[in-house]
């Protein structure tokens, strides 16, 4: 674990729920920077701590941070090149996730892209204009096929119709996961921008997996997020001369350990393509919906929680919440222990 985690991760040992969301954001925001193999300042994980403890707002930390690099000079030029881009990212992906708003768009992935790289890349918010490939290690240097830069928009306007006509209505977890991997793994592959395509995909969909009630596991993202990035890599990569075709599995587990809190192990080496598939681990089958599944995840978390409580942390109706989870009892995932007034929610599943 890296040490600036170690650091923040002290708030979510302490459980006090306002700083325990704010850690988890951040967690989120500086794990994402490892894509791009990017680190955070050590005055950045600082004055993390003062938000996260209440001491600053977010918008004393964006000031905090661009006086601190507008103050440095040539002598300190390695830091500015090696830590700007962290910093500032991970503040403004923050404060995304901070935000409730959210439209289920391409216009807002343009949005996000434009919010994250401001004054970091000329090219913010603006879609590609060219083609290219990237060499990749876990496809001994081959390229995954990228979206032709002329049909950007019109892919893009397409998947996301695509998906807001998709019903996940009873769907089991499965059968979501996998479609859930497939929106994200198309979007990322139509690549829209010229660079920061995998941080602007993973604020998106945390956005979006948090409308089905999803309380996201920030420390799936924090620890693994190149391994998200490989993830995309190999769903999106075929090679038919060598038998090696489109492979969804590795990103389902990350999905699934961001979403339900599996432990399955998340390692790089696993992706290349000339790692034994036959000592990977098979995914394991989940037949809850997603709605039921968030559900599950919110009485892990505590079993004395009240429906109530659940219907506002999941955006569903009271009435709802009780009727899913009279459903859930009726399926024996779930049972009621000592009554409804001082019971607990116990897990049979």
């Amino acid at each position: 674990m890296e040490q600036w985690n170690v650091e923040l991760s002290q708030y979510i040992k302490e459980g006090e729920p306002n700083r325990v969301e704010k850690t988890k954001a951040w967690e989120t925001a500086i794990g994402l920077q490892e894509v791009d193999g990017l680190k955070p300042s050590k005055y950045l994980v600082n004055i993390a701590k003062d938000h996260i403890e209440g001491k600053i707002e977010l918008e004393e930390v964006k000031m905090r941070i661009n006086e601190y690099y507008e103050a440095l000079d040539e002598r300190s030029k390695e830091e500015k090149d090696t830590t700007e881009e962290a910093d500032k990212v991970s503040v403004r992906i923050t404060e995304i996730l901070s935000e409730q708003s959210f439209n289920f768009n391409p216009i807002e992935l343009i949005n996000i892209h434009k919010k994250l790289f401001i004054d970091v890349y000329k090219h913010a918010g603006i879609i590609r204009n060219y083609n290219f490939t990237k060499k990749e290690w876990i496809l001994n240097g081959d390229t995954v096929t990228y979206g032709s830069f002329e049909n950007i928009m019109s892919t893009l306007e397409y998947d996301f119709e695509q998906e807001r006509n998709f019903s996940y209505n009873k769907l089991s977890f499965d059968e979501a996961i996998k479609h859930l991997c497939h929106f994200t793994s198309n979007i990322w592959q139509i690549h829209p921008f010229c660079e920061g395509n995998t941080r602007t995909t993973a604020v998106f969909i945390i956005k979006y997996l948090r409308t089905f009630g999803f309380n996201i596991n920030d420390i799936v993202f924090a620890e693994n997020s190149w391994y998200f990035r490989n993830a995309l890599v190999r769903a999106n990569y075929k090679n038919f001369q060598k038998g090696i075709f489109e492979d969804l599995s590795f990103l389902e587990k990350f999905f699934y350990n961001l979403l339900s809190n599996t432990k399955y192990e998340l390692k790089n080496r696993y992706m290349h393509i000339d790692y034994d598939k036959k000592l990977d681990v098979e995914i394991k089958t989940n037949n809850c919906t997603l709605e039921e599944q968030a559900i599950l995840n919110l009485i892990k978390e505590n079993p004395n929680i009240k429906q109530s409580e659940i219907s506002n942390s999941i955006g569903k109706s009271l009435r709802t919440v009780k009727t899913i989870m009279h459903e859930m009892q009726e399926k024996k995932l779930i049972d009621r222990k000592n009554g409804k007034k001082n019971g607990q929610w116990i897990i049979i599943l």
